[in-house]
């Protein structure tokens, strides 16, 4: 998953490719959207729009090497966003499945102040 960020973020689109299975499927749940296969998804990658650039902070994973997920900062110009991202691998450890999940701030509803704490 490191290479995968690092490779994306540089826009090393070969060694991107490389991270990936023939057979991946990316998800975006929130828009409903499915690619199948490398091919397709290297191509949404590379014609994503912006000068977006990512940075992982947090990897978590099972213990055999099968799932994995990350949470990143992806800086857009001046904006900044979290998502979560879920990744599957397959048995040669290339990533067959990544569902990523962009969420979208809000202000929370009133009435729960003294249960949070803003950041």
């Amino acid at each position: 998953m490191e290479a995968y960020w690092a490779t994306a973020d540089t826009r090393d689109w070969d060694a991107f490719a490389a991270t990936l299975a023939d057979d991946v499927v990316y998800e975006l749940p929130q828009t409903r959207e499915r690619i199948h296969g490398k091919e397709r998804y290297l191509r949404f990658n590379q014609e994503y729009p912006g000068d977006w650039h990512v940075r992982i902070e947090r990897i978590v994973a099972d213990a055999e090497g099968r799932q994995a997920a990350a949470r990143t900062e992806v800086t857009v110009g001046p904006e900044q966003l979290h998502a979560i991202h879920f990744f599957t691998f397959d048995e040669q450890g290339l990533i067959d499945g990544v569902t990523d999940f962009w969420p979208e701030s809000y202000e929370p509803p009133a009435g729960r102040e003294h249960l949070v704490e803003r950041y």
